[in-house]
């Protein structure tokens, strides 16, 4: 299991809204889980520039919120590339609204397909598994808590839902993130 944590959602949400910035800390863990699902290679930086063009209108970020998505991004691909299955998508804490969570939720995935975007996988190139999980992630994110029903009910489904995207977005990374990179054929000559 990592040793490491996200930052809470909370202490993020503070120091993006402190940075001027608009986003929220689940729109940044989903775009930046995403990106990494879809094959993103963190040590070349490449990351930076399309956080900035998605999220600030290519501006920079101040440093205490770049420092806080690179720590982000860091614990992401420790928890993906685990064997222990630790990956944890970032919303309120339980203790939260449910409604607060759900909207938190669909903010997630919603940039987390954004992120796979954004690394310019195309559909034709995606096999079934993928396609089928992606496919369940975009429904997913048109759901909602119906407040007139029973809260409880709607909590335990909330929870059925939550791990069932996690599983989702372990699946892609499974199948988009472990690539190798192609080999580029070497001529004889």
């Amino acid at each position: 299991m990592t040793d490491t944590t996200l930052p809470q959602y909370d202490t993020l949400k503070t120091t993006l809204t402190a940075s001027s910035l608009s986003v929220t800390p689940a729109e940044l863990h989903g775009l930046l889980s995403g990106m990494m699902s879809a094959g993103l290679d963190a040590d070349q930086g490449t990351w930076m520039p399309m956080l900035y063009d998605f999220t600030n209108e290519g501006m920079a970020w101040p440093n205490e919120a770049k420092l806080l998505a690179s720590q982000c991004l860091t614990i992401i691909k420790e928890q993906l590339t685990s064997d222990d299955l630790s990956f944890s998508l970032l919303v309120p804490a339980e203790e939260s609204d449910l409604i607060d969570r759900a909207d938190a939720l669909s903010e997630w995935i919603n940039c987390y397909i954004a992120g796979i975007g954004l690394m310019n996988i195309k559909q034709k190139d995606l096999d079934s598994d993928v396609k089928e999980a992606l496919s369940d992630l975009s429904e997913i994110a048109q759901l909602g808590v119906d407040e007139d029903d029973d809260m409880e009910e709607q909590s335990e489904l909330f929870e059925q839902v939550f791990e069932h995207v996690r599983v989702c977005a372990m699946t892609i990374h499974a199948v988009l993130g472990m690539r190798k990179p192609t080999e580029t054929k070497k001529t004889l000559h």
